[in-house]
């Protein structure tokens, strides 16, 4: 679900094995990140998974760092996060999204080896593409309420329209 010329490249972790049965990103009913880009604005409506292409009409596409399916992230061991993390940035820079949108602070730090990242903008880019960091959207990830979750990813709107 990715095109040259991104506003915005979303980055999850990796495939949940409902997202690799049924081939759409964020599948599992329980993720919040379709609630979270509808409510921030990225979208006029809360688009279902099996609707993922609708987001290339936004200027908005997914991704992973890594590729294996799992049933959890913990799964992944530090050297899949890094390689996925190398793969990552060459494929951002063949695309030139204006934002990658890494969803999962942990994931982040590991995979580009940054272990004081924060939620929010980082100083790293990627080429030209700036890079923003968001918390995991998984129900799993109770510290984010729904409502937070849902102001961060309107940050990084905001940041987005702006530039």
């Amino acid at each position: 679900m990715v095109a040259d010329g991104l506003r915005v490249l979303f980055c999850g972790i990796n495939p949940g094995l409902m997202t690799a049965a049924t081939g759409h990103h964020f599948a599992r009913p329980g993720n919040r990140f379709w609630p979270a880009l509808h409510r921030s604005g990225f979208t006029p409506r809360r688009l279902p998974p099996e609707e993922q292409h609708e987001l290339l009409s936004y200027g908005l596409g997914i991704t992973n760092v890594v590729a294996r399916a799992t049933a959890r992230a913990d799964e992944l061991s530090a050297g899949e996060y890094r390689e996925g993390g190398r793969e990552l940035a060459v494929k951002v820079g063949r695309l030139r999204p204006r934002w990658l949108a890494v969803l999962g602070v942990t994931a982040y730090r590991t995979a580009f080896d940054d272990r004081t990242a924060k939620v929010g903008p980082q100083v790293r880019t990627i080429g030209e593409s700036r890079v923003w960091v968001l918390p995991n959207p998984s129900g799993l990830n109770a510290h984010w309420t729904p409502a937070t979750l849902a102001e961060e990813f309107a940050r990084l709107r905001e940041a987005a329209e702006r530039e």
